[in-house]
C-alpha cells in the first residue's frame, strides 16, 4: 500500500510557455500543475531527480511543500520525451487524507495454470476506488494448476480492506487457454 511516497519542496512558477519550461528543465527542475478541489490550477516546478525517483511508483502520493505550506498531491500523469526519456511535465491532483480516488493498478499473476496452458490477461490493469493514502501497488490473480477454460472475473480478485473495484463484478479479467504444445499433448493422449 502506498502511503506518502516522498516529501518534496516545490517552487511556484511565474513564467510560462515552452521557453520557460526548457529553462526550468535545464536548471534541473520539472514543470508541474496542481489541479483539484475547485481551486485554480497552480503552476510549480519540482526537483527533476527526486520526482523521477518518485515516479517509479504508480499512483505516487507526494507531500509537496509550497511556500512553506505542506499539501498532499497524487500524480495523475507525466509526459516524457520519447527519445531522451526526460520527464517534461507532470499533472498533480490535490488530495486529502481519507478521500477516495479513482486509480488504475497493474494485475499480477500469482502461481501458474496446468501444464500445457497459459494465462491470457484481458485486463493488464484494473480500475479501483481507494483511499488516497492507501492505494495498493497492484492486485493479484491467483492460479493453482487450473485447466484450460478457467475464467477469473473481477469479483474473484482479492482486494485489500477499504478498496473497491471500479469494474462490473462479471467483467472477465483472465482466462486459462491451451497452448499449441498443450493441444499436441491432448491429441497424443487421445490417440493412445
Amino acid at each position: 500500500m502506498s502511503d506518502v511516497n516522498a516529501k518534496i519542496v516545490a517552487e511556484t512558477r511565474t513564467t510560462f510557455g515552452k521557453g520557460s519550461a526548457r529553462k526550468a528543465r535545464a536548471a534541473g527542475r520539472t514543470p508541474a500543475v496542481i489541479y483539484g478541489h475547485g481551486s485554480e490550477p497552480r503552476h510549480i516546478t519540482l526537483p527533476a531527480h527526486e520526482i523521477a525517483l518518485v515516479l517509479r511508483h504508480k499512483n505516487a502520493v507526494i507531500e509537496a511543500v509550497i511556500e512553506g505550506k505542506s499539501e498532499l498531491v497524487l500524480v495523475k500523469s507525466a509526459s516524457k520525451d520519447p527519445v531522451t526519456q526526460i520527464i517534461e511535465h507532470i499533472d498533480l491532483v490535490t488530495i486529502k487524507k481519507g478521500e477516495q480516488v479513482h486509480v488504475e493498478v497493474p494485475v499480477h499473476i500469482v502461481g501458474e495454470p496446468m501444464s500445457g496452458t497459459t494465462v491470457d490477461l484481458e485486463h493488464k490493469t484494473v480500475k479501483l476506488l481507494a483511499e488516497a493514502t492507501n492505494i495498493p501497488e497492484f492486485v493479484e490473480v491467483v492460479f493453482n494448476k487450473e485447466a484450460a477454460g478457467h475464467h477469473v472475473l473481477a469479483k474473484d480478485i482479492v482486494l485489500p480492506a477499504g478498496v473497491k473495484l471500479d469494474l462490473p463484478a462479471d467483467e472477465l479479467v483472465a482466462t486459462v487457454v491451451a497452448t499449441a504444445a498443450g493441444h499436441a499433448e491432448e491429441l497424443a493422449a487421445a490417440a493412445e
